[in-house]
């Protein structure tokens, strides 16, 4: 299969804007798209096989995680993203999870409690098979509910703006060997403290879990670039 077919089968497994996003920001933080590049809309398209309507959406949220730039009447390029950058904006992220581990071993419910520990014992069997796309959604779904465990609206709304911002990097970490396996390790620290309601352990382990995650995500932009 040609390197062109495989990036129009990844847009046509269901032609949305998020797929479009995904699929971008991973030949960017890969290295297949390089600082500079134009991003012109007819050439995505015609790249992918879709419309203009998605590649306008799709640019307009790249923009939005710092992935890609664009001065008005001009096409869109790609961004030079440096490790200080994402040195910065990890350490927001890490900040704001320790907030919300922290929270969430003080105001989540019974319910939610149990409902986390068996998310987090389920996600083993992704682990064992190394299907790092499901782990990803999984990983997705995990810290989402760190953040709704919270009880805190203001809280969510940032640290899932700031997500959005990080999450091709964030994605990009399980392909380095052996980190699924880590980041599930990871989270059972932080799950065991929730579980306790140890506060002060479960901030601990959310912001340890982050930086690991930035030094993995750097290591492996580093790499590729």
């Amino acid at each position: 299969m040609t390197e062109k077919k495989k990036r129009k089968d990844v847009i046509r497994a269901g032609t949305t804007v998020e797929q479009m996003v995904r699929a971008v920001a991973d030949l960017i933080v890969t290295g297949q798209m390089q600082p500079g590049e134009r991003l012109d809309e007819l050439s995505l398209a015609a790249r992918f096989d879709v419309s203009r309507t998605p590649v306008r959406e799709a640019l307009r949220q790249l923009c939005a995680m710092g992935l890609v730039g664009r001065q008005p009447n001009r096409s869109a390029v790609v961004t030079n993203v440096t490790d200080s950058h994402l040195s910065v904006m990890f350490e927001a992220m890490a900040e704001l999870e320790r907030i919300c581990a922290r929270l969430s071993a003080e105001r989540m419910t019974v319910e939610e409690r149990r409902g986390l520990d068996l998310m987090h014992r389920a996600s083993m069997r992704l682990v064992h098979a190394g299907d790092q796309e499901a782990y990803a959604a999984h990983n997705m779904d995990f810290h989402t509910r760190l953040y709704r465990g919270a009880h805190n609206d203001h809280i969510f709304e940032m640290v899932t703006q700031t997500r959005a911002r990080l999450a091709p990097f964030r994605h990009a970490q399980f392909r380095l060997a052996g980190r699924l396996a880590k980041s599930y390790a990871e989270h059972q620290e932080i799950v065991t403290a929730i579980l306790r309601a140890d506060a002060e352990g479960a901030a601990r382990a959310a912001y340890a879990h982050v930086s690991i995650v930035s030094e993995a995500s750097t290591v492996f932009a580093a790499d590729h670039r």
